[in-house]
């Protein structure tokens, strides 16, 4: 990450921090205290919810998830990126695919 850089993330991101780590709790991947360590961490970086996106969610963000094969959450970063001309962050295959398909410029670090 660029020192200073805001990360803009959409408006369902909060959530999906928090399920991914209690599947990972669950499945005993990760203990109570280091996901409560992650959350803290999470502080140190500026992160801006987009909520403006939750206005193109019947719209694109259901074109993109169909068209891409995604959940409709991936396809709510794919159109964030897209919508604001940001580079794109993921270790996910088929969605770096598809951001790229979209001409989304890809993050690397």
């Amino acid at each position: 990450m660029i020192d200073g850089a805001t990360v803009f993330v959409p408006a369902v991101w909060r959530l999906e921090v928090v399920n991914a780590l209690v599947v990972a709790e669950r499945r005993k991947k990760v203990a109570p205290a280091k996901s409560a360590k992650f959350l803290r961490d999470l502080r140190q970086f500026t992160i801006a919810r987009d909520v403006d996106g939750l206005e193109h969610v019947f719209s694109t963000v259901l074109a993109h998830a169909r068209l891409y094969q995604r959940s409709a959450y991936d396809a709510s970063y794919l159109e964030l990126a897209k919508r604001r001309g940001l580079p794109f962050a993921t270790k996910d295959e088929p969605l770096r695919k598809a951001a790229e398909e979209l001409g989304v410029t890809i993050f690397h670090p």
